[in-house]
């Protein structure tokens, strides 16, 4: 059985591993991607990839996020209580 503080192979180089602790953050612009602030961690289940959108940021990878508690997004779907955030609506959390 593979935890997720064990990295899944092909782990991108500078990722964030399976395990870390993160906050999801809202857009400064817009009332997204979630209307609130809350806490996940990186699942290990999907190896980070690069946003395939036009307004990704050079380098930025979409993380698979296991939420704490079930989310509504910023359109009012949900709860969910994972899915893909890209990088920018992530911060890390110091557990140390």
């Amino acid at each position: 059985m593979k935890h997720d503080s064990e990295p899944v192979p092909d782990w991108p180089e500078g990722a964030w591993p399976p395990g870390t602790r993160v906050r999801v953050i809202k857009d400064p612009d817009w009332d997204g991607p979630y209307p609130v602030e809350f806490y996940g961690t990186i699942a290990g289940t999907q190896v980070p990839f690069p946003v395939r959108n036009g307004r990704g940021h050079e380098g930025e990878l979409v993380y698979e996020v296991r939420f704490d508690e079930p989310q509504h997004d910023s359109d009012g779907l949900g709860p969910y209580r994972g899915g893909e955030v890209w990088g920018r609506y992530l911060v890390a959390e110091n557990t140390a």
